[in-house]
């Protein structure tokens, strides 16, 4: 069993922001593999939770409800409940350091400053799980930039239409982990 976690921010007020790049690409896993269930709110792990099948292994979606930097309690619960190992963990989430339209994917170590993932390496108190990383970041960076203004922004609709093809290319990149290895989705995307 397998759990695959999305981070973001929940509310309309943030649906569409560069920070909910992970919401984003777990909603879109949720629609494009037909078995798995509709999401539904569970309040003991406080966490959007659909559940399906792929290559006959079960596997979990998780939206935490409990805002960015706290994810780490709900993913935490989900492990704990379900008795699932860490190692088995996927964490999707947005990385202002790699330009809109790339992917990378990570196993193991730091949080690079993402307060999501920081949130959950301290809850489980290792970092031996994989993130996807959603680019979200600019091109250039202005002098002054702020990153917290910045990951709070909404996409503009240019950028929406890069990030559908980056979600997709996410969304290859889980079904190669998942059916072959985590290596493998390394050298194929990371690039």
């Amino acid at each position: 069993m397998r759990l695959i976690a999305g981070l973001g921010n929940p509310g309309k007020k943030y649906e569409k922001t560069r920070h909910n790049a992970g919401f984003l690409t777990i909603n879109y896993l949720q629609l494009t593999i037909n078995n798995f269930s509709d999401w539904k709110f569970n309040k003991k792990f406080n966490a959007e939770i659909a559940e399906g099948t792929i290559n006959d292994e079960k596997i979990i979606l998780a939206k935490p409800q409990t805002f960015m930097n706290d994810s780490g309690q709900a993913v935490k619960k989900i492990i704990g409940n379900r008795k699932l190992e860490i190692g088995n963990l996927i964490v999707i989430h947005d990385d202002i350091d790699l330009p809109l339209g790339k992917i990378r994917i990570k196993k193991d170590g730091s949080s690079g400053g993402h307060q999501g993932v920081q949130s959950i390496i301290t809850a489980l108190g290792t970092q031996n799980f994989v993130r996807l990383k959603i680019g979200v970041g600019p091109k250039t960076r202005p002098p002054h930039f702020d990153a917290a203004k910045y990951v709070l922004q909404k996409f503009t609709k240019s950028e929406e239409k890069i990030l559908a093809e980056t979600i997709k290319k996410a969304t290859d990149a889980v079904a190669v982990i998942l059916e072959e290895s985590v290596e493998k989705a390394m050298n194929q995307f990371n690039r």
